[in-house]
């Protein structure tokens, strides 16, 4: 694992592919709980959208450390670990669901009433793996 220095070439390219991540937070007795998540890359950063109620907001509220797990969909030996500090932002126009959704799906989401918020992880170490 190396200490994040910014995003290389290969770990760009996965992040800006339209692939799936897993995202891993920390529970309360310290296990893992785990979602498959809809992600952007801004910089070197990466954003997910999460339901404002959802285990994973209140995983992240009360520890921010998370591993987010990234696989090439076309070749599932490229991947990409990041581990970092997630933080909660309000999303009250719902911006990021919108743009996940046009990025994955090219259209807009369907409405919805719950609240979200933004996930941004900033990593603290990123470790590649591709053959």
């Amino acid at each position: 694992m190396t200490p994040f220095g910014g995003f290389d070439s290969v770990t760009t390219s996965l992040l800006d592919d339209k692939n799936f991540a897993t995202l891993a937070t920390v529970n309360p007795d310290g296990g893992p709980q785990t979602s498959v998540v809809w992600y952007v890359r801004e910089g070197d950063t990466v954003l997910i959208s999460v339901t404002a109620n959802r285990k994973k907001a209140r995983n992240i509220e009360r520890d921010p450390r998370v591993s987010l797990a990234v696989f090439d969909l076309s070749n599932p030996y490229r991947s990409a670990e990041i581990r970092g500090t997630a933080e909660l932002l309000p999303d009250p126009d719902k911006v990021l669901p919108k743009r996940l959704s046009q990025r994955y799906l090219g259209e807009d989401p369907p409405p919805e009433t719950a609240s979200r918020l933004i996930v941004r992880i900033t990593p603290e170490r990123v470790n590649g793996f591709t053959v």
